[in-house]
């Protein structure tokens, strides 16, 4: 059966996006850093999600298309990088999803990971969009730093058209001025009013870009506060990065949570969610 707008969005066999499904978390590290390690922290989020019947899908980038520098840490490669992600959906048996940056990657992402990505910056190439929609797994598009909430209606009818299992938008900050991102809270009502779910990614919100001159800065600190301010407006699921020691995390540390750090934000943010819903 084809997806329609207003329908859940299902991810693997256990995971559902929607107004009517509980919150979910997306979270991994930014890029894949090899097997063992890769599963083992799969393995760690996904006790801390079950204990607090959090629904989660695990993220990790193969290829990280769009870095500052030259001599950024892209990953270990579609191939390589593919692989690992198969071996944690089998693994751990929790849902995976990774960025896909050419249509022609489409294809062997899909028979790999149940969501597919959508980087910001690509968020209009309509090739890609369309390709992976073709695949019928589900798309989650992040919206550009530098398009209006509003024009993402414009993606999920490209995405609709071209037979997704699914749509989601995600939220990840909008530029303003240079290295520099803020958030705009109206956009998450505006984009879930098209009939789709909302993720707002946290850890992205935060970021620098380009602040550190060869690569992105970030700004730790402010994660808990946007994601608690961003369940209270109301999303279906929040995005984070995650690492045991984002000081040496080969990409996005400054702005990733310390895997120590999350039970606590998860607990002070799904008290948030009961309220909210409670309060609907």
């Amino acid at each position: 059966m084809s997806w329609t707008v207003g329908q859940p969005v299902r991810v693997g066999a256990a995971v559902e996006l929607g107004r009517d499904a509980p919150l979910a978390l997306i979270a991994g590290p930014c890029v894949v850093e090899g097997r063992d390690f890769t599963v083992d922290l799969a393995g760690r989020l996904h006790e801390i999600c079950k204990e607090r019947r959090l629904p989660f899908v695990f993220k990790a980038s193969y290829d990280k298309a769009n870095r500052s520098s030259l001599t950024s840490v892209r990953g270990p490669g579609i191939r390589d990088g593919l692989a690992i992600l198969a071996a944690v959906r089998s693994a751990i048996e929790v849902p995976v999803t990774t960025d896909v940056h050419l249509p022609e990657e489409v294809r062997d992402a899909a028979e790999v990971v149940d969501l597919l990505q959508i980087p910001a910056f690509l968020c209009r190439q309509t090739d890609l969009l369309v390709e992976a929609a073709r695949t019928g797994r589900p798309v989650n598009v992040k919206k550009g730093q530098f398009v209006a909430p509003e024009d993402m209606e414009n993606v999920v009818r490209k995405l609709t058209a071209s037979g997704a299992g699914g749509v989601a938008l995600t939220e990840r900050g909008t530029s303003f001025g240079y290295h520099m991102l803020v958030n705009d809270m109206r956009g998450l009502p505006i984009m879930r009013g098209m009939g789709v779910p909302v993720v707002f990614d946290a850890t992205h919100s935060v970021q620098l870009p380009g602040g550190l001159g060869h690569a992105s800065g970030g700004q730790r600190e402010f994660v808990e506060p946007l994601a608690r301010a961003a369940v209270a407006v109301g999303v279906d699921a929040l995005f984070l990065e995650v690492h045991p020691d984002p000081e040496r995390a080969p990409s996005d540390g400054p702005n990733a949570v310390r895997l120590v750090d999350l039970p606590r934000l998860l607990d002070r943010v799904l008290a948030i969610d009961r309220a909210a819903r409670a309060a609907a």
